[in-house]
Parts: C-alpha cells; sequence; structure tokens
C-alpha cells in the first residue's frame, strides 16, 4: 500500500520499565525518533494516534521492589509518574500515556489471551523450570544470571544477554544463579501455555524478508534473519510465567501464573489506544484493526524479535489485528566511552537534566538526533554536546534568525519589508528553499531522522549564506527598497526553517513562529515565498540558543565519574577475613565506650591527633591516625569505642595509652564508630 493511501497512523514507542527514570538511551532509542516522526505526521494534517505508557509487570520491578522492602505496585507509583512528567515536561507529544496496571489493560490483555486459548492456539506443556529451593518459588528468566554461552559475559539474564544481545533460555546459561538466594536453583516440573512460534515461520519469512525488504532497516532485517533461518527454527515460546505480580492468566486451573510479560507488554499499546479513544469519545477499533492504517512500532534493538516476531504472530492469530508496517529500531547509545548502565549510576538521567538544563530541550534532542544511533552505536559526549550547541544551534540556527529579526528591526522599525522584484540570485536561492520540505519529508518517510535533521540545518545555512553574500548592512546605504527585498527573502526562509524544524525542535519553533507572526500552516505550505505578509510586525524571540560555557560540561563530566567512583566504592570486595581465633583471644580484649574530652593536633605529624579521653576508670592521652579525616573540634565531646588494654606505645615523644576504633570504608575514608545512644563512658563493648 503507498504512503497516500494509509487513512491514519498508529505510532507506539516501546514500553519504558517503571523501575527507574529515564535516560538518555531511552530516549535516542526510540522516543526521539518517535516523536520526530508523529509531529512530522501532524504537520502534514495525517490521522495519528500516538500511544505509549509504563510497562509495570516486568521482573526488574519485582526485584527492585523487594530489593527497597516496598511492593511492586509503590515502586510503579513512584517511576510512572516520574515519567510521564519528564516525558511532558522534555515534549514527547503522546496522544496518550497509559500504565499496564490499568484495569483497561488486565483486560485487554487476559481476553486477548483467552481468544487465542478458546481457539486452541496454545500448546499446554508441562516442563522442568528452575526453582528456587530457598526461596520456595520458581525464577522468572530476570530472577537468573549466569554466564552467556554465546560471549561469555558472566551477568547474562534468563532471557536474554544485554551485552551480545542474544536471547536465551534460562537452562542455556552457564552456572545458573538466583537472584533471590544466590543459590543455584534446581530443575522442577510446571505447567504452562506456549505460542508455537515455529507455524509462523512462513508467514514471517514472507512478511519480513519478502516483502519489507526494501523499506526495513538493515539492522532490524538481519536480526529477523537470524532468527528466522536458525538451524533449528523458531521455537515454541511460553506465554504464562510462574509469579504473583503480573495479569492472572485467564483460566481456572493456572493459579500462581501470571501472563508473560512480552504477551502483555505490548498489548499496553492496545489498551493505551483504548484509553484515548474513550476520553475523546471516538472508536478505537479502526487504529489496530482496519487495514488502511498505517502502524509503526519505535523500539530499541533488544526489542526487535518481541515485535518483529513473538507479537505480530499473536496479532496474526489472533485475525482482528493489523501487523506493523515498520519498525524502526535503533542501536544502543553509549556514554563516554562506556555502555550506559542504570545500576551503575552511568547514565545522564532526563529528569536531571530538565532541571539543570532549564529551557534547553531543544539543545539536547538536537544532539541526540544529530548523533542517533539509527545505524549502529554511537556515543554521546559532554564535549560534543557543546560543541554541537555552540557551533551549529547557536552559530547557524540561532545566527541566522538573530540576524534577520536584528537587521529588520533596525532598518524597517520591526515591519516585514515588501520585495519589490527578484533578482537572479533571489531566485535561486528562492528555488532552493521551495525544494526543501520535500527533500525533508523524503528522509522522514524513510525513517532517517539524521539525514532529515541534518538538511534543516542546511535551510538555515542557505539562509545565513545568503545574508552574508548579499550584505543588506552594506545595501542600506545605497539601495533601501532592494535591502527591503533582501531581508524579505530571508525571513521567508526563517517561516519555512521554523515549519520543518519543529518535529525536531518543537519549543524553538514555537518561539520562532511567535516572533514571525506566522499563521498556523502545515508542512505544506512551507518553501513558499509569500509565507509572511509584507507589513506586518516581528515580535522580539530573544535568543534562542545561548553558548554553553566549558564549566557547565565539566561539572556533568565530573558529576559522571564521581557516580563511577561511588559504584566502584560500594562494589569493592571487603577485605579477606583474617586468621579463625579462639573466644579466650577475643575475651583478652578490653573495647570500652569513651568520651573526648580534649583534641589537638601533634606538631611534626600530619596524621596523628592527640586525644585526652575519659575511660571511666581515669583520664589518658591516645595518639589516633585520622587528622586527615577529622578536625580535633569535630572530636571534642563524642563518645568513640576504644581498646583500652592496649600496651602503651611511644609516638613522636607522646605515649598513647590504648586505641580509638574506627572503620575503613572501601575509599579509604574512616568512620568513627559510636553508640546508638549515650551511654556512662566506661561502658564495656562484648
Amino acid at each position: 500500500m503507498s504512503e497516500k493511501n494509509f487513512k491514519r497512523y498508529t505510532v507506539t514507542s516501546a514500553l519504558p520499565y517503571a523501575n527507574g527514570p529515564l535516560h538518555i538511551g531511552h530516549l535516542a532509542g526510540c522516543y526521539i525518533p518517535s516523536d520526530i516522526y508523529v509531529r512530522y505526521l501532524r504537520s502534514r494534517g495525517r490521522d495519528v494516534a500516538y500511544v505509549c505508557g509504563s510497562d509495570e509487570h516486568g521482573v526488574a520491578i519485582t526485584i527492585k521492589a523487594k530489593n527497597e522492602g516496598i511492593s511492586p505496585q509503590e515502586v510503579v507509583d513512584r517511576y510512572h509518574e516520574q515519567m510521564k512528567a519528564s516525558f511532558r515536561d522534555f515534549g514527547i507529544s503522546f496522544d496518550h500515556y497509559s500504565r499496564t496496571t490499568a484495569p483497561i489493560h488486565h483486560e485487554t490483555a487476559a481476553q486477548l489471551f483467552k481468544d487465542l486459548y478458546d481457539k486452541g492456539e496454545f500448546v499446554e506443556q508441562v516442563t522442568e523450570q528452575y526453582y528456587d529451593e530457598e526461596a520456595g518459588q520458581f525464577l522468572a528468566d530476570r530472577y537468573i544470571e549466569g554466564t552467556c554461552p554465546k560471549c561469555g559475559f558472566e551477568r547474562a539474564y534468563g532471557d536474554q544477554c544485554e551485552k551480545c544481545g542474544s536471547s536465551l533460555s534460562p537452562t542455556e546459561l552457564i552456572q545458573p544463579k538466583s537472584k533471590l538466594s544466590g543459590n543455584t536453583p534446581v530443575l522442577k516440573e510446571t505447567k504452562h501455555w506456549f505460542l508455537d512460534l515455529g507455524r509462523y515461520s512462513e508467514f514471517l519469512k514472507k512478511w519480513i524478508l519478502e516483502d519489507h525488504k526494501d523499506d526495513w532497516k538493515n539492522n532490524v532485517l538481519g536480526q529477523c534473519r537470524s532468527w528466522l533461518e536458525a538451524g533449528d527454527g523458531l521455537l515454541p515460546r511460553s506465554m504464562t510465567r510462574d509469579m504473583d505480580w503480573g495479569i492472572p492468566v485467564p483460566l481456572p486451573d493456572a493459579a500462581g501464573k501470571v501472563l508473560y510479560v512480552w504477551f502483555d507488554a505490548p498489548i499496553g499499546y492496545i489498551s493505551s489506544t483504548k484509553e484515548w479513544a474513550n476520553e475523546k469519545g471516538i472508536d478505537w477499533e479502526p487504529y489496530w484493526k482496519d487495514k488502511e492504517t498505517k502502524l509503526v512500532h519505535f523500539i530499541g534493538k533488544d526489542n526487535i524479535v518481541f515485535h518483529c516476531i513473538t507479537f505480530p504472530a499473536i496479532l496474526k492469530t489472533h485475525g482482528d489485528f493489523i501487523i506493523p508496517e515498520n519498525v524502526p529500531a535503533n542501536e544502543f547509545l553509549n556514554l563516554e566511552g562506556d555502555k550506559i548502565s542504570t545500576s551503575r549510576n552511568w547514565a545522564v538521567w532526563l529528569h536531571e537534566y530538565l532541571e539543570e538544563f532549564p529551557g534547553k530541550q531543544d539543545v539536547l534532542r538536537y544532539v541526540l538526533t544529530a548523533n542517533a544511533p539509527e545505524t549502529k552505536d554511537n556515543d554521546f559526549t559532554w564535549k560534543d554536546f557543546q560543541a554541537r550547541n555552540n557551533s551549529e544551534l547557536v552559530a547557524v540556527y540561532g545566527n541566522f534568525v538573530n540576524r534577520a529579526v536584528v537587521l529588520t528591526q533596525k532598518y524597517f522599525e520591526g515591519s516585514i519589508p515588501a520585495p519589490s522584484g527578484y533578482f537572479g540570485y533571489d531566485e535561486e536561492v528562492l528555488k532552493e528553499l521551495e525544494a526543501f520540505p520535500d527533500r525533508i519529508a523524503q528522509s522522514m518517510e524513510r525513517f532517517r531522522f539524521r539525514e532529515a535533521l541534518s538538511l534543516v540545518m542546511d535551510l538555515a545555512r542557505l539562509g545565513n549564506k545568503y545574508l552574508a553574500d548579499t550584505e543588506p548592512w552594506k545595501e542600506i546605504k545605497k539601495d533601501p527598497v532592494r535591502t527591503g527585498t533582501l531581508l524579505n527573502v530571508a525571513l521567508q526562509i526563517a517561516a519555512s526553517l521554523a515549519i520543518v524544524s519543529e518535529p525536531f525542535l518543537p519549543f524553538t519553533a514555537a518561539k520562532l513562529k511567535q516572533a514571525l507572526g506566522l499563521k498556523p500552516v502545515g508542512w505544506e505550505e512551507a518553501g513558499r515565498r509569500d509565507l509572511l505578509d509584507s507589513g506586518s510586525p516581528l515580535n522580539d524571540p530573544g535568543l534562542l540558543f545561548e553558548k554553553i560555557e566549558d564549566v557547565v560540561v565539566e561539572k556533568q563530566v565530573e558529576k559522571l565519574l564521581e557516580s563511577k567512583k561511588q559504584n566502584e566504592v560500594n562494589n569493592a570486595a571487603a577485605v579477606p577475613m583474617k586468621d579463625i581465633i579462639t573466644y579466650d583471644d577475643f575475651a583478652k580484649l578490653d573495647i570500652r565506650i569513651v568520651k573526648v574530652l580534649e583534641a589537638e593536633p601533634v606538631k611534626k605529624s600530619k596524621k596523628l591527633l592527640k586525644l585526652t579521653v575519659d575511660t571511666g576508670l581515669d583520664r589518658r592521652t591516645v595518639l589516633s591516625g585520622v587528622a586527615e579525616h577529622f578536625m580535633p573540634e569535630e572530636l571534642v565531646g563524642r563518645q568513640v569505642v576504644m581498646l583500652i588494654n592496649l600496651a602503651p606505645r611511644k609516638m613522636v615523644g607522646i605515649e598513647s595509652e590504648g586505641m580509638i576504633l574506627m572503620a575503613e570504608d572501601a575509599d579509604g575514608s574512616l568512620k568513627l564508630l559510636q553508640p546508638h545512644q549515650s551511654v556512662k563512658p566506661g561502658s564495656t563493648v562484648s
């Protein structure tokens, strides 16, 4: 079906797990690309449903809840609201953002499962699955870690290796361990319902490798081909799991079982569309069941198999739903040469960016699009962020608009001058202007957003070059009428720039449209030479972009390095245990709580402080090597732990009668050991 024949569009972005904040990897992977595409479609007057929502049933959420000692519902409530607000503030223009704990989603997913079950599409099997005997439960895929059999990565999950991207089954892992107890799990029989994907191999091969070989991205086709042409083919995949968090399997003999998250989550697109349609008072079904609707899934490469094989097989099996026309998946974005990792806090978090860079949403949108991992993994660096802002957004886009507006304000009292006839060079430039929207649109339709953005910036460069070549600041001295033509052409270029840059830079485009007094127009109007009416007043847009100084990005790099350092401290191995001693050895130690009465530096020593302490038995002098960690006044009045029967020892001419005990952290810093409540000096520690 050709592009012009689609009546409507259903566009989805992968549902983010509600177990942590959003970061730039998420944005570059699918949310910025999908938003660009949808904004473009809307500017062309297309009927679009742009839906997403929080994925709240993943095993990662139950792990998070367990680690924090709270319920899974409390986890998802926290992150759902945070992600929803971050998307809104960043300008991701979802028509509806839902969640998979919503009642309408539970109903939709359960009904779809029951429909397939009633048609006899599931294979009921009793299989052996990993079971944690200490925890007393079957282990979902993400509760199992082990060594990937394909790349040797030692922390692969039971369903996928995040290093090489291979999809796995738990039994393929080498040396599997339970994430609940750390023990080696055992195999135990359990009953589940499987979708026999092998039955759909021929359909999937034709649909993906033949029908879409020319319009799908090579990385998507390549990964699908590796699955479809594998020696053992597509194997049955369980659509249920043994868990207590999720959508209960709607069958009478399925107690303690829930729908597999990769059956449940993509259906979230359908339930989100239902909610949106209900709120608008329209029918949701055409957006999922009419063959004149174009369905497009935006995802990251780790979700390709689920969106191109599993979910389409489910939709095709059901029979009532359309299947996607395209699944434009991006590769991964790295950060400062290292893989983004939430567990290591090696990320640029969206909610923190919005707080630390107020009003600069478009800068991040621009950088992540210009450096998008469309065909291969790419790297985000703060230096590149700064350079692209300063040398492209400020020096090209912002400079052109500023010059055109300022010169008009200076020479024509802020009103758009009328053209008085075009010279040959003017016509050349206007002809180039006219061609830009279609060139950009062709890249947009092929999901080449990096290429499209480059063309948008070329349009800004065209405007800059036109002003530099015609020099209206010189022309005004000899021909004010000609100068009016020059500035009219420049402002018409700026007007088209506002239209075609809106999908990429929505906040900037809104400012520019307001400054130019541009009437609401669509993509089809871009490229015209008469978008702005002569004599209309201009408004001051202010600076569209501001230069970012070195100190700003240096602060962000330092923040990342501090995160890495703290992570290393948190994961540092403990000092090995010393040799075993008997209780009699320990009983010889007289450890008591003492009070520090006085503290002062020791001359000729950088490390020692001289302390006078009350032991409850007497007052005595102790030398402690804590001068690099504490100021003397910080210790006075504190109750600390002391070994009081250590043989006296003379150091720097002072006799020390005991030892203050400290805890040394992994980073080498010392921490005071203190009683939780004040006790009488001399109280024993036993």
